[in-house]
C-alpha cells in the first residue's frame, strides 16, 4: 500500500473561508529539549475546549539532540487517526526546517524561529517569523533552562494565532506543574510572552482556527500503557517481572506508581504486590511462570525482541499449562528494527509462539477502553485456560495520548478457572493434573499452600501423561497435545468477540487493533467521496471466532488491513480457515507510522476499480 499524496484534506485557496476545528499541528524540534510538556499543553488545551483531539509523538530511538516531531490532530467529527497533511507547522529545529517546510501542503501556516529565514522558501505558505531565542533571554535568566522555557513561547504564539482559550492553557500548565510551583510561574510567563508578541506583531491570521465545542465532556486523556496498568491492577495482579524495553517500559512503570498508592498494606506500609526488574527478558518470564505456578496472578510487559527471548518459557507455559499474561507493546522489527515506530508485526509470531505445535490466545485492543478491559480479560483467560495470553498493544496505542471514556469499575468476581480448593482436594479419589474430566480440554489445577497439604504437585515441560508422570509414549503425547489444541480452540467463544457493522454491502473490510480509528474514517471517505458502501468486521481475539469465516463467506470481496509487510492477519485467517483463504485480499501499511484513513480508502478504491474493470471484460 503506497503512502497517500500530500494534498490537503480540505484544499482551499490562500484566502478561503476559515477552517474551524479541522486541523493538524506539527511541532518539529529536537529530542531531549523538553518540548513534550509544551506539546501536551497544546493538546490538553484544545481537548479542554471540547474539541476531539489526538496526539502522535515521532521521536528518535537513540540519543538526545536528534529530530523529533509531535503532531496534534483536532477534528470536529471525532476522527483521531493519523492525518499526514499538516496545517500549522512550528519549526524549532534548524536541522530539519527546510525539509519540514517542503513537506507541508499549499495553504499551510509556518511558525518559525526568525533567524532561520524561511519566508522565501515557498510562495504558497503563510510564514510567521518569531524571535523565540531573543524573547527567551528576556524571560529566563538561567541559561541552562532556556532550551526548555522557549517551548512555552511557541505555545503562546500558536494559542493566539488559532484561538486556543488562554484560560485552558493555564489550566493545562497547572496540571503539568502541580508539584513545581516555581517552574509553573516561569512557564506561564513564557506563554504570556508568546501570546502578547503574536497579538502585537501579527495581523494576518491562519485560516485554521479552533472554537469551543462540547464533544469531550466527561472524557479523559490517557495513554494505552497507563490504561493497561490500571486494568492489571483491577485484575488483581500480584507479581510483575519485567526488563525495560521501548515502547513497553512505561506500562510497568505506571503499575509501580499505581501500586505505591493503591497496593500498600495499611499495617506494614509495604506494597503487597511484587514488581521485579529482572536481569533480562528470559528471567522475567521465568519469574512470571514460577509465581503463577505458586498461585499468583503474574504478568510481564515487553515488545517483539523480548518475546523472542521469552519463547522457550512460553512453550513451557503452554505445555505445562501454567497461566501467564504478556503485554506485547509492538514496535517495528525485525531485529532492533525501528524501536520508536509502530507496527502489528508480531501477529503470527505470538499466535504460534515457541517451537513445536503451540497456539496462544491473543487479544487485540483498539482503543484506551479496550487496553483497560482486555488487561483484566487476559488474566481471567490465562487462569481459565491455564496458558499464556498475549495482550497485543502497539506503540501508537501504548505511548500516545488518546481520548477515552472514564474507566468503569469492574463488576463481578475474577475468574480463576478450575482450581481445586481444600474441600475439592479432600473429596478426590483419583486425580490427574492433566485429566480432561469435563470434555473441554481444561484440566483441574491446584495451588501450592492450599490447606490440607494436597495442593502441591510436580510439573514438567517434558513428555507427561494425564497424571503428570514422565513418559515418552507417542500415543500419550498425541493425546495430550490434541487436548491442548481443543482447550485453546475452546477459548474462541470465551474471549472478546468480533465487532460487526454490516449494513449489507458486497464489500467487506476486516481490521484489528489500532487500525480501527483509520478504518472508521476511511469508510466515511469511501461512502461520501466514492459512493462505496462497506461492511466492517473488527477482530478482537485469537483463536478466531466462527463469525470471521462467516463474514468472509457472505461477501463478494473482502479486504484485510494489516500494519505489517506480509499481511499477517490475512495469513492467520487462511491458516485457521483454509477453505476461505483465496477469498481475501490483503491491504498492507508498514512504514512504521500509524495507519491513516486515506491510505486505506485509496487502496480499496484502486482494488474496486480493478475488480470492476475485470468484470466488464
Amino acid at each position: 500500500m503506497s503512502e497517500p499524496s500530500t494534498a490537503p484534506e480540505s484544499a482551499a485557496p490562500a484566502h478561503a473561508e476559515p477552517i474551524v476545528n479541522r486541523l493538524s499541528i506539527q511541532v518539529a524540534t529536537v529530542n531531549g529539549s523538553g518540548s513534550q510538556t509544551a506539546n501536551n499543553t497544546l493538546l490538553r488545551s484544545i481537548f479542554q475546549m471540547g474539541i476531539p483531539v489526538s496526539g502522535k509523538n515521532l521521536f528518535p530511538s537513540n540519543i538526545a539532540g536528534l529530530p523529533t516531531w509531535f503532531t496534534i490532530r483536532a477534528n470536529a467529527d471525532g476522527y483521531t487517526a493519523r492525518r499526514p497533511e499538516i496545517d500549522i507547522l512550528v519549526c524549532m529545529n534548524p536541522q530539519t526546517a527546510k525539509e519540514d517546510v517542503a513537506g507541508v501542503p499549499a495553504g499551510a501556516s509556518v511558525i518559525y524561529e526568525d533567524s532561520l529565514k524561511l519566508e522565501g522558501s515557498r510562495d504558497d505558505l503563510d510564514f510567521y517569523g518569531v524571535p523565540f531565542n531573543k524573547m527567551v533571554r528576556d524571560i529566563c535568566p538561567v541559561v541552562a533552562l532556556r532550551r526548555l522555557v522557549v517551548n512555552m513561547i511557541y505555545v503562546g504564539v500558536v494559542a493566539e494565532l488559532i484561538g486556543i482559550d488562554t484560560g485552558e492553557i493555564e489550566k493545562a500548565l497547572q496540571k503539568a506543574f502541580a508539584k513545581k510551583p516555581k517552574a509553573l510561574d516561569m512557564n506561564v510567563d513564557a506563554v504570556k510572552a508568546g501570546l502578547t508578541w503574536a497579538r502585537e506583531n501579527i495581523t494576518k491570521r491562519p485560516r485554521f482556527r479552533v472554537e469551543r465545542m462540547d464533544k469531550t465532556a466527561g472524557k479523559v486523556l490517557v495513554d494505552g500503557n497507563m490504561a493497561a496498568a490500571i486494568g492489571a491492577l483491577f485484575a488483581g495482579v500480584t507479581v510483575a517481572s519485567w526488563y525495560p524495553i521501548t515502547p513497553s517500559s512505561s506500562l510497568t512503570e505506571s503499575l509501580i506508581d499505581l501500586a505505591a498508592v493503591h497496593r500498600v498494606d495499611p499495617d506494614t506500609g509495604k506494597m503487597n504486590v511484587a514488581i521485579v526488574q529482572a536481569e533480562d527478558e528470559l528471567a522475567a518470564i521465568g519469574m512470571v511462570i514460577g509465581a503463577s505456578w505458586a498461585g499468583a496472578r503474574s504478568m510481564t510487559a515487553t515488545s517483539g525482541p523480548g518475546i523472542s527471548l521469552m519463547s522457550e518459557f512460553i512453550g513451557l507455559s503452554y505445555y505445562a499449562e501454567v497461566p501467564a499474561v504478556i503485554f506485547n507493546v509492538q514496535r517495528t522489527g525485525p531485529s532492533t528494527g525501528l524501536p520508536t515506530r509502530t507496527m502489528q508485526g508480531d501477529t503470527l509470531f505470538c499466535a504460534y509462539n515457541s517451537h513445536g505445535d503451540t497456539r496462544h490466545p491473543c487479544l487485540y485492543p483498539a482503543n484506551i477502553e479496550e487496553a483497560y478491559q482486555f488487561a483484566q480479560d487476559a488474566f481471567d483467560a490465562a487462569e481459565r485456560f491455564q496458558t499464556t495470553v498475549f495482550v497485543m498493544s502497539d506503540l501508537d496505542l501504548g505511548m500516545n495520548l488518546w481520548m477515552a471514556e472514564p474507566f468503569e469499575y469492574p463488576e463481578g468476581d475474577i475468574d480463576r478457572g478450575k482450581v481445586l480448593d481444600e474441600q475439592g482436594l479432600a473429596e478426590l479419589e483419583d486425580w490427574g493434573r492433566y485429566k480432561d474430566v469435563d470434555g473441554d480440554g481444561i484440566p483441574y489445577r491446584t495451588l501450592p499452600g492450599t490447606p490440607g497439604g494436597k495442593g502441591s504437585f510436580f510439573t514438567r515441560g517434558s513428555g507427561h501423561d494425564e497424571y503428570a508422570r514422565y513418559t515418552e509414549d507417542g500415543d500419550k503425547y498425541a493425546e495430550n497435545v490434541d487436548r491442548l489444541r481443543r482447550k485453546i480452540q475452546g477459548s474462541a467463544d470465551y474471549l472478546p468477540q468480533p465487532l460487526l457493522d454490516a449494513p449489507g454491502s458486497p464489500v467487506g473490510l476486516i481490521a484489528y487493533g489500532t487500525s480501527d480509528d483509520a478504518m472508521r474514517e476511511a469508510r466515511d471517505q469511501l461512502r461520501n467521496e466514492e459512493g462505496i458502501e462497506t461492511d466492517y468486521l473488527r477482530i478482537r481475539a485469537f483463536p478466531l471466532a466462527a463469525s470471521v469465516r462467516e463474514f468472509v463467506e457472505s461477501h463478494e470481496r473482502v479486504y484485510v488491513i494489516d500494519q505489517n509487510r506480509d499481511g499477517q492477519m490475512k495469513m492467520l485467517i487462511g491458516l485457521e480457515f483454509p477453505e476461505i483463504a483465496g477469498q481475501i485480499t490483503s491491504l498492507r501499511h508498514y512504514t512504521g507510522m500509524p495507519l491513516d484513513a486515506r491510505t486505506v480508502s485509496d487502496a480499496v478504491v484502486a482494488h474496486e476499480k480493478a475488480s470492476a474493470a475485470k468484470e466488464s471484460n
